[in-house]
């Protein structure tokens, strides 16, 4: 069963099989095609994941591993240089 604390490292997995940089849209179809099954199988995260995805990719800025919304374009999440 997938929880929210999956999530970061969804999203980090998401934007490396990106080359780095990924639309929040790109993000979202990621997880959702490789993380379907944990989703649907994990009330109440099915009905809040993609709200929750938005807040771990915030933590993970917060944690300097992604780029700080400043240094990046209007949606898209990227790594660090």
């Amino acid at each position: 069963m997938a929880s929210r604390q999956d999530l970061p490292g969804w999203v980090l997995s998401a934007i490396k099989a990106n080359k780095g940089q990924a639309s929040i849209l790109a993000v979202a179809k990621h997880i959702w095609k490789h993380h379907q099954a944990e989703l649907e199988g994990s009330i109440p995260l099915f009905y809040t994941w993609q709200y929750d995805m938005r807040w771990a990719a915030l933590t993970l800025r917060k944690r300097g591993l992604l780029k700080p919304a400043d240094q990046s374009r209007r949606g898209v999440w990227e790594l660090p240089d």
